[in-house]
C-alpha cells in the first residue's frame, strides 16, 4: 500500500505553524532579554519555517495528484464500454493537471526556492555577524526564564524532528528529511543556548560568547552549502523514478540527523573498493545499530574526564561550584600543584593560572621576534640604532626657560621608553575575579604611571645649568635609579588599589633613550656636558689642592677665611674689642695652621730674627770702628782703603808704573787683554815666512 501524501502534508503544516510560533517567541525573547545569541537563533528558526512552507506546498500538490490518479482510475472503470473518449493517452493527459503542476513544482520552483533560501541564509548570517559589536552595550536580563523557554522549544523541536525523520524512511516521504534535519539543528542550538544561559546566571559567559558567533557562522555555512547544491544539481543526472534530493536538504545536518546514512555511504564505498559486502558483516550491523549509543557513551566518558584536574608545578587553580568559588566555610577553593578531583562540568569549573611563574609585560615597545627561535631578539641598547619592532614616545619636562627656547617651541621633550615589567600572581582569587583581563589592566596602569612620572621628570644632563636637585630627577642622569624605585612603588600601589592580586618583581628603566632621529644631537650634548663637567671637576681638584697646600686641609682654609672675614668686618664696623679678640684668634689659627702658611710664617720668623741679629751686630761693629777712627784717623783710613782694595782687586790684572814726578816721559800701557791668537803669531810661522 502506497503511503498517502496527506499525512506528510499535515506534519508539514503543523511544523510550519510551530516554527512560526517559535520564531516570534524567540525573536521577542531575544529583544526582551538582551542576549544576542537568542536573537540570532530566531532567524535560523525562520529559515526552517521557510523549508516547511515549501514542503507543505510540495506534499499538497502530491496529495492532489494522488486524488487525481484515484479519480482517473474510478473513471476508467465506469467508462470501459463508453466511446466518448476513445484515446486513453489523450484523456489521461487532459485530466492529469495536478500531476503536471507537481512535476513543474519539483523541477523548477524547488531549485529556485533553494537559491533564494541560500541567499537569505548568507545575507542574514553576514548581517548578524556585522551587528554583533552593536549589542555589546545592551543590558542582559532574566537568563533563567529565557533558558526555560528555549528548553521547551528544543524539546518540542526534537520530538517533531524525530517523528519526521521516521516518516522520511519511506521513499514517498523523503523530502521530510530536509525539514527534520533543520528542526534537529534548532533543537540542538536551543538546548545549548539554554545551558549557556544557565551558566550566565552564575556569571559565566564563555559559552554564550561562543554561541554568539556560532549561530551566524552556521547560517552562512548552510547558505553556502545550499548554493553549491543548487549549482551541482544543474549538472547532476536525473533518473526517472529515482528520488532527487532537494538542494536545501543539508548534507551536513543529515550526518547528525541520520548517522546511519553516513555509515551506509561509507560501507557502499568500501564494498566498491574491496569487492566484498561490508554492510553484511556483524561489525557493521553492530555499529549501525549501536552507533548512537557508542557516541553517547564516548561523550559521557569524555564529560566525566572533566572531574579530573591536573595542576602543573607552577600553577594554581580555583574551583567554582555553580559559579561560587567559596566553600561552606567561606574560604576560596584554591588547589595547588598535583592531581585533584571535582564534580563534572558545569557543576564545578576550574580556572588555573601560573601563580609561580614570573610573567613579563613590554611597556613602551614591541620586541622583534627571531624567526628561527621564536624568541624576542636581544642586543645592546644603543641610542642611534632601532632595536625594537616598535617603540612609543613619552613627553618629559625641559628645564629651559621661555627665553632660551626658539620661537614656537615648547618646554617639553620626547623620549622613547622601553621598560620591561615582570610580575607574578600573589592573590589568585583577586586576579581571576576582580577583573576580566587583569593583564591588560596592569599594562594600562604601567603606561599611566610611566606617562605621569615622565611628565614630571626632565632629560637635563648638566647639573650646573639646572641644579643638582633637577639633575636627580633627570631620566638621562642620576635619576634612573630613583625612577625605577618610584615607578615600581607607584605601579604596585595602583595595582593594589585595583585589586589585581599581582606583585611587581622587577621594573627596568635602562631602555630610556632619545628618538633615533635625534640621537646624534643628544650624544653631542652629552659630550659637551661631560667636557664641561670634567673642566669643573679639574678646577675643583685644583682648588682643593691649592687650599690643602696652603692650610693643610680645605676645612682649615675655610675656617681661616671665615675668621679673616669676621676680623675685617669688625674693623670696618669700628668694633675694637671684637677686632682685637678676633685678631688673637686669627693669630692663633695662623700659628696652628699647616701647609704653606706654616712654612711662610716660620721662614718670616727666621728672616726677622736674622735681620735683627745682623742689624745688632752691624751696629756694634760700627761703634767699634768709630772708636778706632777717633784713635788714629789716617791709619784707619789707609787700612780701610787697603782692605777695600784687597777685597775687590783679587783676580784683577794689575800694572805697577814707577816714575819720578818730574820725569816728562809719557808711558802708554795697553791694558786690553788679547783674547784671540793671531795666526801670524803662532810659533814657526814667522820663521818660515822669513826664509
Amino acid at each position: 500500500m502506497t503511503p498517502s501524501a496527506k499525512r506528510a502534508e499535515r506534519i508539514s503544516w503543523a511544523s510550519l505553524v510551530l516554527c512560526t510560533v517559535f520564531f516570534a517567541l524567540v525573536f521577542l525573547t531575544g529583544l526582551w532579554s538582551g542576549f544576542y545569541a537568542v536573537f540570532a537563533v530566531s532567524w535560523h528558526i525562520l529559515a526552517t519555517a521557510f523549508v516547511w512552507v515549501i514542503l507543505a506546498i510540495q506534499f499538497h500538490q502530491r496529495s492532489l495528484a494522488e486524488q487525481e490518479r484515484l479519480d482517473l482510475s474510478q473513471l476508467a472503470k465506469g467508462e470501459q464500454t463508453s466511446t466518448i473518449f476513445e484515446g486513453k493517452g489523450d484523456r489521461a493527459a487532459l485530466f492529469a493537471a495536478a500531476q503536471r503542476r507537481s512535476e513543474i513544482l519539483e523541477k523548477w520552483f524547488i531549485p529556485i526556492f533553494a537559491g533564494l533560501l541560500a541567499g537569505y541564509q548568507i545575507v542574514i548570517g553576514l548581517y548578524l555577524l556585522r551587528i554583533i559589536p552593536g549589542w555589546a552595550d545592551v543590558e542582559t536580563q532574566q537568563p533563567l526564564p529565557t533558558a526555560v523557554i528555549l528548553t521547551a522549544i528544543a524539546f518540542v523541536s526534537f520530538l517533531i524532528s524525530r517523528y519526521a525523520t521516521g516518516m522520511a524512511a519511506h521513499s514517498e516521504w523523503k523530502p521530510l528529511r530536509a525539514g527534520a534535519s533543520l528542526l534537529l539543528s534548532v533543537a540542538v542550538l536551543c538546548f545549548v543556548l539554554a545551558i549557556s544561559l544557565a551558566m550566565a546566571q552564575f556569571q559565566s559567559f564563555k559559552l554564550v560568547g561562543v554561541m554568539t558567533y556560532l549561530i551566524p557562522v552556521l547560517l552562512v555555512v548552510l547558505g553556502i552549502e545550499t548554493a553549491l547544491n543548487v549549482v551541482l544539481d544543474i549538472y547532476r543526472p536525473r533518473l526517472k523514478g529515482q528520488y532527487g534530493r532537494a538542494a536545501y536538504d543539508s548534507r551536513l545536518l543529515g550526518i547528525i540527523n541520520e548517522p546511519g546514512g553516513l555509515l551506509h555511504s561509507l560501507a557502499s564505498a568500501i564494498d566498491y573498493q574491496f569487492g566484498f559486502t561490508v554492510s553484511e558483516t556483524w561489525f557493521y550491523k553492530l555499529l549501525e545499530k549501536w552507533i548512537l549509543a557508542l557516541i553517547l557513551f564516548g561523550a559521557v566518558t569524555l564529560h566525566l574526564l572533566s572531574c579530573i584536574v591536573v595542576v602543573p608545578s607552577n600553577e594554581g587553580v580555583i574551583i567554582e561550584r555553580f559559579g561560587n568559588p567559596l566553600d561552606a566555610s567561606g574560604k576560596v577553593r584554591v588547589r595547588g600543584p598535583g592531581l585533584h578531583f571535582k564534580w563534572p562540568w558545569p557543576i564545578e569549573i576550574d580556572y588555573n593560572e601560573p601563580t609561580q611563574k614570573v610573567m613579563e609585560l613590554n611597556v613602551g615597545f614591541v620586541p622583534k621576534i627571531d624567526t628561527k627561535t621564536g624568541q624576542p631578539e636581544r642586543g645592546p641598547l644603543l641610542w642611534g640604532k632601532s632595536h625594537y619592532e616598535e617603540e612609543y614616545s613619552v613627553l618629559v619636562a625641559s628645564g629651559q626657560t621661555s627665553a632660551e627656547l626658539t620661537e614656537g617651541a615648547l618646554p617639553v621633550s620626547l623620549v622613547n621608553a622601553s621598560i620591561p615589567v615582570q610580575y607574578r600572581i600573589k592573590d589568585l582569587h583577586a586576579y581571576i575575579y576582580n577583573h576580566v583581563d587583569p593583564g591588560r589592566l596592569l599594562e594600562a596602569i604601567c603606561y599611566h604611571e610611566l606617562t605621569k612620572f615622565a611628565a614630571s621628570s626632565t632629560v637635563e644632563l648638566d647639573s650646573q645649568a639646572v641644579g643638582e636637585a633637577e639633575l636627580a630627577e633627570s631620566l638621562f642622569g642620576a635619576g634612573r635609579a630613583r625612577a625605577k624605585e618610584i615607578l615600581t612603588q607607584r605601579v604596585q600601589a595602583a595595582a593594589d588599589r585595583e585589586g589585581l592580586g599581582v606583585e611587581i618583581v622587577f621594573l627596568g628603566v635602562q631602555g630610556i633613550h632619545p628618538p633615533v632621529e635625534v640621537a646624534a644631537d643628544y650624544q653631542a650634548v652629552v659630550g659637551a656636558v661631560q667636557k664641561k663637567q670634567a673642566s669643573v671637576l679639574d678646577a675643583l681638584a685644583e682648588r682643593n689642592k691649592s687650599l690643602s697646600t696652603l692650610a693643610g686641609s680645605v676645612e682649615d682654609a675655610y675656617e681661616l677665611y671665615a675668621l679673616a672675614a669676621q676680623y675685617q668686618q669688625a674693623q670696618d664696623d669700628g668694633e675694637t674689642e671684637k677686632a682685637e679678640e678676633l685678631g688673637r684668634l686669627l693669630d692663633a689659627a695662623f700659628a696652628n695652621a699647616r701647609g704653606d702658611i706654616f712654612k711662610i710664617l716660620r721662614e718670616s720668623q727666621s728672616y726677622a730674627f736674622e735681620k735683627a741679629t745682623l742689624a745688632k751686630a752691624t751696629g756694634e761693629r760700627f761703634a767699634s770702628q768709630v772708636k778706632a777712627y777717633e784713635a788714629a784717623k789716617e791709619i784707619y783710613k789707609r787700612e780701610q782703603r787697603l782692605a777695600v782694595l784687597e777685597e775687590t782687586l783679587p783676580g784683577v790684572r794689575k800694572y805697577v808704573v814707577v816714575a819720578d814726578a818730574n820725569d816728562p816721559q809719557v808711558y802708554i800701557v795697553d791694558v786690553k787683554e788679547k783674547l784671540d791668537v793671531d795666526l801670524w803669531d803662532l810659533p814657526g810661522i814667522q820663521e818660515s815666512g822669513t826664509k
